[in-house]
């Protein structure tokens, strides 16, 4: 057991010099039971818009605040410590600006030992303390609340969450040993590995409360006065507090190992076995079933210390980075004020990627959007479609019945392109092919408004050939969608030599009102995401054509974290689809892309490859089996995954050079949101550098010193 009294925190304090402290500001009120409760107020002087955050100059005055409470209520001055925080928000947790600078291991180490030193105090202060949470709470936040004695939570509250997972680290200051034994095993799981690993999914108020994370949950017009008037009521024993899902003997030896037995299944068959995080959850989450408090806060010591000392934490933290900052405020986008207001949009076609266009337009902007196609039965198909999709939305509670007949009535199906002309945004979705794309937008000029803005949605042609029939080419952009349009969160802006600022600016604020990310890329081949993924899967297949094991091959990428191996991938997006892109690059590029004649006969096929239940690829099918025409070279994993990272890195070297993007950042942030690359890569490039095959590739690194933890510099 850890003696945190004796720890000198003094190095810590000395490496986290810019940070904006948060205050504990402390005020008595009066119980109408005529009992004081000290009621500690968390704030950083700054508004809503910059929450409190908790570094080691936070929790410093947040425990010698404690300890001065600690001597009055031992002197009968005080007969309750409460916690809160500012407007709108409890904290946003842990103040982790700093971390990747940490000098050691060890003074990692005392990040966790202060945050258990100084929580810790809420539990020896000889009179109950509070946690009044009456907004966002996140993290280290979360743990503040599950230290006190009772909590509440404000019904209007931002979200509720222990995000550590998702950002390559554990709840370290108590939250993994503490939650567990508070609201039992599966929902700890759920609370502490599952929604962090599903986008970053957070707790709605209601559902924290529901799970016994709180005690009580108020409405925000009188959170504070009703949080009062509770604890008073607990203190005076009139309000009895019951904990339905504290865990029992029963389901400490019986629920708790199958339930961590299931959950390593569960993350061993989606995320494979390269991120530590989650495992690191899970053992403590295990061993959490027995034993002292004080024994799992010093696992969660050691713990937490690996994991922001490795490489995967340095790599999350660079990603998170630049999901959170650089997504928002995109690298040569044009001013804003050059955009044009589009009051009505229009889709060229009406098939599946039409129809999900239309929807994401009408949902999003709320203005009239418009779809043709060659005849009406396609149209009304589209629309159809369109509806049907607003009715789900609808039923499952997404929008009310009032915004749902808003929207339908706003999405008009039509033969008739002479609708057009009054549209300020007009983009395509029909077959991939240059001269077809060139066809439609020949025909639409004629009819817009010379100042309406047109993008293709293509995927791997040439914008500025499809441009080149147009009498005024600056109008057109390419407007990449990633598939599904309504999930994925990223848009790949292409600029041609004659796009106008005016249409990328305008395509830039349509993006971001779709609420999307954007990058802006130049009108190379594959633009970003598409020209590495089909890297990845030309070497895929080019193991495949020569004589190598499919199983083989899937597993050879494992180290890269990837939420799919390559043939899984290839199944999503469609055979068809994946043989056209290889067939692009390799027209391109010949010398550096592999396109093969596998794919195109595996494409002809109804079922290529065997999937277990998670999805999983197990094997060819027999008709792929018969189709295949390989050699009788086999490459071992290793040499899959060499030629696979070399090849990475010479290309991302090449688009640097060719000024596809303007930094290597950009390619990393279309990775992570396009193809959903992991944050404990970092996207690609830190991964590449950490691999060697960098330097191998090209002579140099993409970042410098390459971004590692304290524990391999």
């Amino acid at each position: 057991m850890t003696d945190y009294t004796t720890i000198d925190f003094s190095p810590l304090l000395a490496s986290s010099t810019d940070e904006i402290v948060t205050h504990s500001l402390v005020s008595d009120v009066r119980l109408a039971s005529g009992r004081t409760l000290a009621l500690v107020t968390l704030h950083n002087g700054k508004d809503h818009t910059r929450p409190n955050t908790l570094g080691p100059a936070t929790l410093t005055e947040l425990g010698e605040t404690l300890d001065g409470l600690q001597r009055r209520a031992a002197a009968g001055e005080i007969d309750a410590v409460a916690i809160t925080g500012k407007q709108y928000i409890f904290a946003a947790g842990a103040d982790l600006s700093g971390v990747g600078a940490l000098p050691s291991t060890d003074v990692a180490r005392l990040i966790a030992q202060l945050g258990h030193h100084v929580l810790g105090k809420l539990s020896t202060l000889g009179v109950p303390s509070f946690s009044f949470v009456n907004g966002l709470a996140l993290g280290g936040a979360v743990e503040i609340a599950l230290h006190s004695t009772y909590r509440t939570v404000d019904s209007s509250a931002a979200a509720i969450a222990l995000p550590e997972v998702f950002l390559g680290l554990v709840p370290g200051w108590g939250g993994a040993t503490l939650l567990p034994n508070l609201i039992g095993i599966e929902n700890a799981l759920e609370v502490i590995i599952s929604n962090p690993l599903k986008q970053n999914r957070t707790l709605k108020p209601q559902q924290a409360f529901d799970l016994g994370i709180f005690d009580a949950i108020f409405s925000p017009t009188s959170f504070l006065e009703d949080s009062l008037r509770w604890a008073d009521g607990v203190l005076e024993g009139t309000v009895k507090v019951s904990r339905k899902n504290v865990p029992g003997k029963i389901e400490r030896l019986t629920k708790w190992p199958v339930a961590i037995k299931v959950a390593r299944n569960m993350l061993e068959s989606r995320i494979g076995t390269i991120p530590k995080s989650p495992y690191l959850a899970l053992e403590l989450l295990d061993k959490a079933k027995s034993g002292s408090a004080e024994e799992g806060f010093a696992r969660e010591d050691e713990a937490l210390a690996e994991l922001i000392s490795g490489d995967q934490f340095i790599a999350s933290m660079y990603a998170f980075d630049l999901v959170q900052k650089r997504a928002k405020r995109p690298v040569g986008a044009p001013d804003k004020e050059l955009a044009k207001k589009v009051t009505k949009v229009g889709v060229i076609g009406a098939g599946l990627m039409a129809s999900q266009f239309a929807l994401l337009f009408v949902r999003r902007l709320q203005v009239p959007v418009l779809i043709t196609d060659i005849d009406q039965a396609r149209v009304d198909k589209g629309i159809a479609y369109i509806r049907d999709e607003i009715a789900k939305l609808q039923d499952k509670g997404r929008i009310d019945p009032d915004t749902a007949n808003r929207l339908r009535a706003l999405v008009r199906g039509t033969v008739d392109k002479s609708e057009y002309a009054d549209c300020d945004f007009v983009i395509e979705a029909v077959f991939e092919e240059t001269g077809v794309k060139q066809q439609v937008f020949s025909e639409i000029e004629g009819i817009v408004a010379p100042d309406a803005v047109l993008a293709t949605n293509t995927s791997s042609l040439s914008v500025e050939e499809i441009g080149s029939v147009l009498k005024h080419p600056d109008r057109l952009v390419g407007f990449h969608f990633f598939n599904p349009v309504a999930v994925m969160p990223l848009i790949e802006i292409v600029k041609t030599p004659h796009s106008s600022d005016e249409a990328l600016s305008t395509a830039f604020v349509v993006a971001k009102n779709l609420r999307k990310n954007a990058i802006l890329t130049a009108d190379a081949p594959g633009f970003v995401v598409n020209r590495l993924l089909a890297k990845v899967m030309g070497e895929a297949a080019r193991a495949v054509d020569e004589g190598t094991p499919l199983l083989t091959v899937e597993s050879a990428f494992a180290p890269l974290g990837l939420p799919m191996t390559p043939f899984q991938l290839i199944d999503l997006v469609g055979w068809k689809v994946a043989a056209h892109v290889q067939d692009t690059m390799v027209r391109h590029f010949p010398e550096r892309f592999f396109a093969s004649e596998n794919l195109h006969r595996l494409a002809e096929l109804p079922e290529v490859v065997e999937k277990d239940k998670n999805g999983r690829v197990t094997g060819w099918t027999k008709q792929a089996q018969k189709a295949l025409e390989t050699g009788k070279k086999t490459a071992s994993e290793a040499e899959i995954l060499r030629r696979v990272e070399d090849g990475l890195a010479s290309e991302i070297r090449l688009m640097l050079d060719e000024g596809v993007v303007p930094e290597v950042e950009d390619i990393d942030l279309g990775l992570i949101l396009g193809a959903g690359w992991p944050f404990i890569d970092g996207g690609a490039s830190p991964y590449l550098d950490r691999s060697g095959a960098s330097e191998r590739a090209t002579g140099s690194t993409f970042h410098t010193p390459p971004l590692r933890g304290v524990a391999h510099r």
